[in-house]
């Protein structure tokens, strides 16, 4: 169900450049400055597009690609920016986990400190327990240290499509169903990694918040992807699906729990906006959204004005997503009770709504049958 233009929350508050650039892209930003600045970043783009083409004709060249010791399954996408790669890579892996495969999560571990997991890893450790993850820049590396000293049946590449160097056996790209392409432009321009046409490279196309669309958009949209990918690669569809609400002091309740109580929300992640509109479908009542850049530090100052400003607009809980909760919670007082206002996490999970019998029939082709367990 749509929300109604009274649930929705002001725009979200911005406090970094990154969002006037977003802004800038998106043309939600008129006027002449905006226009001399896109102009100048379409120049900017025009050279990165001759940097991808560079790269393409190197990873045409003999011995440029490497093979792991094991299968690798990546899970990538097109754009900057959040397109639901963990909820994704933990869903895979809880498909291979229930096949009985031992499989590896390997990640370059953007935005970490040296020997700390970066917000993805904390996330994926909470929603994924049993499964190892390694953090290196140079995966392949990784994969082959790892598997030396550990049983591991399957790597899975966490934001693989662009490593071109490592070989996968199924390559997954994630597409966001409100910004699938990215503005329509490469890199500083749009969000565009790689131009459209690169998704003939892979071998499955998932949509996602597929559900934040209408069946018309739906259909237009699968319809566009369908120019730039062979006839016989499957398009899946699939929504994030609200789990739960995980509170600081680890309380749990059902996502339920937010229908037409006053939420304060609050990320960093690069689509802010459908952050609110999965709280919006919930049936939350958003009184203020603040929207702090991708992979943003916080501070313990930063979620101290949250809560004050979430109890200055009598909100009865200030949300977030699982990946930012993951960095707050350190942060945040022992004796929750202290604070103005409860601060929770809202958990999502992967739904696929279509083809999730093609994903598993696909993993199950380029893989071997598991060490233990039974057939795959």
């Amino acid at each position: 169900m749509d929300a109604s233009p009274a649930n929705r929350a002001p725009p979200p508050t911005r406090r970094d450049p990154q969002s006037r650039w977003l802004d800038v892209v998106s043309k939600a930003e008129r006027g002449p400055g905006p226009a001399a600045a896109r102009a100048g970043l379409s120049v900017l783009a025009g050279l990165y597009r001759l940097g991808l083409a560079a790269a393409n004709v190197r990873w045409h060249l003999p011995g440029t690609i490497r093979r792991a010791p094991c299968p690798v399954v990546s899970v990538g996408n097109l754009t900057v920016g959040g397109t639901g790669k963990t909820p994704m890579v933990a869903h895979v892996a809880g498909m291979l986990v229930a096949d009985g495969y031992r499989p590896l999560i390997v990640s370059r571990g953007y935005g970490a400190e040296p020997g700390v997991p970066n917000e993805e890893a904390g996330e994926l450790g909470l929603r994924c327990p049993d499964v190892p993850q390694v953090q290196y820049p140079d995966r392949l590396r990784a994969i082959r240290e790892w598997a030396t000293a550990h049983p591991c049946d399957v790597a899975i590449l966490d934001d693989g499509f662009q490593y071109r160097r490592l070989a996968r056996d199924l390559d997954i790209v994630l597409l966001d169903a409100l910004r699938p392409f990215g503005y329509g432009h490469v890199l500083p321009r749009g969000l565009l990694r790689e131009p459209p046409s690169a998704l003939g490279r892979a071998d499955l196309v998932v949509i996602t918040r597929a559900d934040l669309v209408d069946a018309e958009g739906l259909r237009r949209l699968k319809k566009t992807v369908r120019r730039y990918i062979p006839a016989e690669m499957p398009v899946l569809a699939a929504e994030h699906l609200p789990q739960a609400i995980a509170f600081a002091d680890g309380t749990r309740r059902p996502a339920e729990w937010l229908r037409e109580r006053r939420v304060s929300a609050a990320c960093g992640i690069a689509n802010p906006e459908a952050f609110q509109q999965t709280l919006d479908r919930l049936g939350a009542q958003v009184v203020r959204l603040d929207a702090f850049r991708d992979h943003y530090a916080y501070a313990a100052a930063d979620v101290e004005r949250l809560s004050e400003a979430a109890d200055a607009a009598d909100a009865d809980v200030l949300v977030t997503t699982g990946k930012d909760f993951v960095k707050w919670r350190p942060l945040l007082t022992r004796d929750c009770e202290a604070v103005p206002v409860p601060c929770a996490a809202l958990e999502v999970g992967m739904h696929f709504t279509e083809g999730e019998d093609v994903l598993h029939d696909r993993l199950c082709r380029v893989l071997p049958p598991p060490e233990r367990g039974g057939e795959p």
